[in-house]
């Protein structure tokens, strides 16, 4: 969970050199879980129990204001809220936020499809950012679909859309290494 603390809507801006007025923000989350918590599940099977709540979503979500919504073999779909503790110096949501996005999305299509006892790595990504994101975009839809799921290698694309207008804000392919897990 995650709460932030604005300054009052309406607040005159600090002249360029001065002090402003500080913003908070506290985020809560619960301790990362791993295969070893997904009894044996697929990786399907672990994003579904994300879903149902039986398991914690990644920490990174809550970090940066994102959740899983859906997930089927070979899919899944994210959707963000942008915020001001976003922002970049040019006033704009900083791309690291959609590359994040974008990478969850991408990593747990591949996820999607792997059998139990079976993990993946991000081992390429290229993300193309295509219009910029502000503080008050409302809420980006981000959903990646595997193209090739191979023994030891997996592809996947995705792409951000604005959630209740579908304009594009992104796009981005992966290569991810699929690999046994260690025991």
């Amino acid at each position: 969970m995650t709460a932030t603390t604005p300054t009052p809507a309406g607040a005159p801006r600090a002249p360029h050199g001065t002090a402003r007025a500080a913003r908070s923000r506290t985020h809560t989350w619960e301790p990362p879980t791993g295969y070893a918590d997904g009894a044996g599940r697929s990786g399907l099977g672990m994003l579904r129990m994300c879903l149902e709540g039986r398991l914690p979503q990644a920490p990174i979500c809550g970090t940066l204001g994102f959740r899983l919504v859906a997930a089927e073999h070979g899919r899944a779909v994210f959707e963000g809220d942008p915020a001001e503790h976003l922002l970049n110096p040019m006033g704009t949501v900083h791309g690291g936020f959609l590359a994040t996005l974008l990478d969850s999305a991408l990593g747990s299509a591949v996820m999607s499809t792997l059998p139990a006892g079976r993990a993946y790595a991000t081992a390429q990504l290229g993300v193309h950012l295509v219009r910029p994101v502000l503080a008050g975009t409302p809420t980006l839809r981000c959903e990646g679909t595997v193209v090739h799921a191979g023994r030891t290698t997996a592809t996947a694309e995705a792409r951000v859309t604005g959630a209740a207008d579908g304009k594009l804000y992104a796009h981005a392919t992966t290569t991810s290494a699929v690999f046994e897990l260690a025991e």
